[in-house]
């Protein structure tokens, strides 16, 4: 019995060492479990929470520069639309208020021709020639030789460009130039009379008046030579010779003004010249404007005014005073 009860024991003291192992193996291994558990678990928050943050300064920045781009691109926008709208804006009209706003010179020449009853010395069909072109030309320089009643409608046909003129009479300057202050006039002396126009005529076919140079040192005395430097040296797109004085043999007359105008129009640098040249039922200005700025330029004549467009022959040398077929006709 002592036996037995001993070896039983004995037998089950293994049992019991091994059972106790095997559950603190459970313990620990269930521990173990539950830790790695809790990291794990740990670890995705991180993550979770890391990459969180990633997308959140992704989409931030993203953000940022999509907008600052497109402040860029709406800056961009806006000075291309202001470089626009400047070169759309007519020079000499700083606000849009004044831009709506009538020139003075505009509205100075409705008041003077509403209230005058002073007829202009041109026709309505014949102020229409030079009209159609200024239209297509303006704001140009304009040379007038001659300053009249209607000087101002001229100056306002060209708004916005220069409109010079050629006068003979000092006192009726005055007169013009208080009531218009804004006109722009030289004074000139002519040393040539409607007498005298065969002879001229006969020396402007002389070689020394077909060549092409400035007037100031041309050897043909037709040319005017002592205006003021502005005269010669600005490139004119328009002139009008409808002066000085021509209807009586003791006047002036227009031959050195006709010849001048065609000479400026050939020498300028390139382009062409529109010249227009009234009274041209009389014998001089008829026979020294079909001389002097050829048949062969002639454009349009209606009434009493005859409309050239003279090219450069600067621009091209060896080009004949007057196109060929017109010599040859001749």
């Amino acid at each position: 019995t002592i036996y037995r009860t001993s070896f039983s024991t004995l037998s089950l003291k293994p049992f019991f060492a091994v059972t106790l192992r095997s559950k603190n193996r459970i313990f620990w291994s269930r521990k173990k479990m539950r830790t790695t558990k809790a990291t794990s678990s740990i670890n995705l928050k991180v993550i979770f929470i890391c990459c969180s943050i990633l997308i959140f300064l992704v989409i931030f920045f993203a953000r940022s520069s999509i907008s600052s781009s497109s402040k860029s691109v709406s800056k961009t926008n806006l000075s291309q639309e202001k470089e626009v709208e400047n070169q759309q804006k007519p020079e000499g009209c700083p606000s849009a208020q004044q831009c709506t706003k009538m020139p003075i010179s505009l509205s100075d020449a409705l008041v003077h021709y509403v209230t005058s009853n002073v007829t202009p010395q041109q026709t309505f069909d014949e102020i229409s020639v030079s009209k159609r072109v200024l239209d297509k030309k303006s704001p140009c320089n304009f040379l007038v030789f001659g300053l009249g009643h209607d000087s101002l409608m001229w100056a306002s046909l060209n708004h916005g460009g220069r409109t010079l003129f050629i006068e003979e009479d000092k006192a009726w300057i005055e007169i013009v130039t208080k009531k218009f202050p804004n006109l722009e006039s030289y004074h000139v002396v002519y040393d040539t009379k409607v007498k005298h126009s065969d002879k001229l005529m006969e020396l402007g076919r002389s070689e020394e008046c077909r060549s092409v140079s400035d007037p100031r040192n041309s050897k043909c005395e037709l040319a005017l030579k002592d205006f003021p430097a502005d005269f010669y040296e600005t490139k004119w797109d328009l002139i009008m010779v409808d002066a000085p004085t021509g209807y009586h043999e003791e006047a002036p007359g227009r031959m050195s003004a006709i010849y001048t105008a065609g000479l400026l129009a050939r020498n300028r640098e390139d382009g062409e010249t529109d010249v227009f040249v009234h009274d041209v039922n009389r014998p001089v200005e008829d026979e020294f404007s079909a001389t002097f700025l050829c048949k062969g330029y002639m454009r349009e004549q209606n009434g009493r005014l005859r409309h050239f467009t003279i090219p450069s022959h600067r621009a091209r040398s060896g080009r004949p005073f007057c196109p060929v077929d017109v010599d040859r006709r001749r």
